[in-house]
């Protein structure tokens, strides 16, 4: 047996058991102290402690240091120097971490997977995630934010994503929200217009408003057209007295045309035709109160209750000769006047006033 050099000091012998590093080298090793700087302190084998600065580890948004590291945890790290001037070996958790998130990344992107990250930072041209160590870039055309919405608020938020450009060469990495988006709504409006049918009730939202109707906004994947004429029986009703955009509304479908991707619409609330039991509440003969609605060249359009309206001929409305209706009524003006005939299935009632002149029934209540 060989004898141990007696003149070999403390120093020597211990930096006999301690292994060799070197710069780029990774090495993995114990964490010992968490700095009130933020700073990482590991040993690793060697006759100086590493050290890893706050720059060369990632946390995610609103993540502490004390959440990701904890004393005694083992953990891989590069080498960056051997000395940082303090006489600490300078360490790299990214660097180390990089290599492995790299491997997973890839795979994920070769399996088409949806990522998920925090939002870390934002620009005029678009949104910051990450995916471990690795950044990623969202465009603003990318984002699937609104016009009207601030691109600013979306810091901190979790957003979900496809990475459709990868370039390791030049680091370009970009993702799309977007895409998901259009991807699920693809699936969604398929599914709805497999399944759409006649007489099927929805829940949508008032998306606009015009003369002649509205268009109602439908899980936000279908638009359809909701005409004045299925909102109402009351023909003096305008789109914008009834409904408000933005307003939730519950629909029917009355027609579908799957090839061209049009619905039509009819309002819940439009209750039944008051049509249908005319034969029930009036009668020729029957005195009742009107509304002056119109003017035409040949008479008055009067409002009897809603949904139901009247025609009243020039040469009923006075014993006089006029020439036209607004030489003696106004609009929205109300009279009493006399049914004098029942059209049901034309929907038509015509009146009279002059048949109530020099009767207790010829002014209005």
């Amino acid at each position: 047996m060989e004898n141990i050099n007696e003149n070999i000091t403390f120093e020597e012998l211990l930096n006999q058991t301690l292994k060799e590093i070197k710069i780029g080298q990774t090495v993995t090793g114990t964490v010992i102290e968490i700095t009130a700087q933020k700073e990482i302190f590991v040993d690793i084998g060697y006759k100086a402690d590493g050290i890893i600065p706050v720059n060369e580890y990632l946390l995610d948004a609103n993540e502490k240091v004390e959440d990701k590291f904890k004393i005694g945890d083992r953990i891989t790290v590069v080498v960056l120097k051997l000395n940082d001037g303090l006489g600490n070996v300078l360490l790299s958790y990214n660097k180390a971490r990089r290599e492995i998130d790299k491997k997973e990344f890839e795979s994920k992107i070769n399996n088409e997977s949806i990522f998920k990250s925090i939002v870390s930072e934002v620009s005029d041209k678009g949104l910051i995630v990450s995916f471990n160590t690795i950044k990623i870039f969202i465009p603003l055309s990318l984002s699937a934010i609104n016009r009207n919405e601030d691109p600013h608020s979306y810091k901190g938020k979790e957003v979900r994503f496809k990475v459709i450009e990868y370039n390791p060469k030049t680091n370009r990495i970009i993702g799309s929200i977007k895409q998901i988006a259009d991807e699920e709504k693809k699936v969604k409006t398929d599914e709805f217009w497999n399944n759409v049918e006649v007489g099927k009730t929805y829940t949508g939202t008032v998306n606009s408003i015009s003369e002649y109707g509205a268009f109602i906004d439908i899980d936000g994947i279908v638009q359809g057209l909701l005409h004045i004429s299925e909102m109402t029986w009351e023909r003096d009703k305008k789109p914008k007295d009834i409904l408000e955009v933005g307003q939730e509304v519950k629909v029917k479908i009355k027609e579908v045309d799957k090839e061209n991707k049009r619905i039509k619409l009819i309002y819940d609330k439009k209750g039944p035709d008051p049509w249908d039991k005319i034969d029930e509440k009036y009668k020729v003969s029957d005195v009742v109160n009107v509304k002056i609605l119109n003017f035409v060249p040949f008479g008055a359009f009067v409002k009897i209750e809603k949904g139901i309206e009247g025609l009243v001929h020039i040469s009923q409305i006075c014993e006089k000769r006029i020439t036209k209706p607004d030489e003696v009524l106004k609009i929205g003006q109300k009279v009493n006047a006399k049914i004098i005939s029942i059209d049901k299935e034309n929907k038509k009632i015509e009146l009279s006033i002059r048949e109530l002149e020099g009767t207790s029934n010829e002014l209005s209540e």
